[in-house]
């Protein structure tokens, strides 16, 4: 798999310069966390109060400010090199360094992971600047995928697969959820994983949350159980929904609820297509569950972009009329939720128009969709 390199970086950098100014942004304002990593291929080692801040102005040559005790790190990355690097020593104003590089007067886009203490000491230097939000300012930034990303998030999706053909041959009945969602975490390292971000199990009345820490409840005979789980390999995200019973004596109820999630997954994957907006996914999918008379079971949005962060945009809910675009990756996953009972939710990582599939999408979860029986 290739390297990011620093042209990689650079493009980046070069397309929030341009975004920002067709927002009429003074620029964009980057800190520590997935959008440094994503501009600069910079993770600190440690999240400290010290400000480190990339600045990337609308006009003119991006710029970072790290603590001097932090530079040899920064100059590792791939990223580095192009930008003017100012390293602040303890006992300056950091904030007053920092302002040096801004606009007095200028709007920014700033990291929605930036720390309220930068910010609060950023607008007490320079009164008459203001900030927005990344993810409300600029919200395409990341959205749309590369060619490199993508390879990124199939190879996650592929591993989220794998682990899903290693939990179904375990046995469920009477061991507790926590001991399911530990199976999952090691089979997700096992295929690559080098962070676990979440593994759902909700099994019986516990999938009716969709959200459902997995706790002490002893999976029964009979239950449903939601299992969704992701994380990152190589930088970039998986998250994955598939749907177990435990025993073979499915009841019509579960069979039927189960059918309606199906048919409304297929339906948003459909959705995609030339033309189509973010909110026409979530359209398609709630129209199949509404008609099945479980509209108001159906409590969240049908998805949401993914990549170096598991969450983020964009997100496909009624009113987002964003088009959708080649190279976007999101999750289809509706569910539907019945309070003391069950819980479905079917879910996939599918990336927007890509070149085998140019008027659709192409799911980069490729396990199978069907009721797994399980012991």
């Amino acid at each position: 798999m290739r390297e990011f390199t620093a042209q990689d970086f650079a493009a980046r950098i070069d397309r929030a310069a341009a975004q920002a100014r067709d927002a009429g942004l003074a620029g964009v304002l980057v800190t520590p966390g997935p959008d440094m990593t994503y501009f600069t291929g910079y993770t600190p080692t440690a999240m400290t109060e010290r400000i480190t801040l990339l600045v990337v102005p609308a006009e003119g040559e991006a710029s970072i400010v790290v603590p001097v005790l932090e530079r040899p790190d920064l100059d590792r990355a791939a990223g580095a090199a192009a930008l003017h690097v100012t390293a602040w020593t303890d006992g300056v104003d950091e904030y007053a360094v920092t302002a040096g590089l801004l606009d007095t007067a200028g709007r920014y886009a700033i990291s929605d992971s930036a720390w309220a203490m930068h910010l609060l000491g950023l607008q007490r230097t320079l009164p008459g600047s203001s900030y927005s939000a990344m993810t409300q300012a600029l919200p395409m930034l990341r959205a749309v995928k590369g060619p490199d990303e993508i390879e990124r998030l199939a190879a996650a999706g592929a591993a989220n697969d794998a682990t899903f053909a290693d939990i179904v041959e375990i046995r469920f009945s009477g061991r507790r959820e926590l001991d399911v969602a530990a199976d999952l975490a090691g089979f997700l390292r096992d295929h690559g994983h080098s962070q676990v971000d979440f593994t759902v199990v909700g099994s019986g009345p516990n999938g009716a949350n969709p959200h459902h820490e997995a706790g002490d409840r002893v999976i029964q005979e009979g239950d449903m159980v939601v299992l969704d789980f992701g994380g990152l390999k190589d930088g970039y995200g998986s998250d994955m929904t598939r749907m177990v019973h435990v025993g073979g004596d499915v009841t019509d109820q579960q069979r039927e609820v189960f059918e309606v999630v199906r048919a409304a997954q297929q339906a948003g994957v459909e959705a995609v297509r030339p033309g189509a907006t973010c909110q026409d996914v979530d359209r398609a999918a709630r129209a199949v569950i509404t008609e099945a008379g479980y509209g108001e079971q159906f409590i969240h949005r049908t998805g949401h972009g993914i990549g170096l962060t598991t969450h983020e945009p964009p997100y496909m809910i009624e009113g987002e009329e964003q088009p959708i675009v080649s190279g976007m990756c999101f999750s289809v996953e509706p569910g539907i939720y019945l309070p003391g009972n069950f819980g479905v939710r079917i879910e996939d990582i599918v990336v927007a128009f890509p070149d085998d599939v140019p008027d659709g999408a192409r799911r980069l979860n490729n396990a199978p969709h069907e009721l797994h029986v399980v012991e």
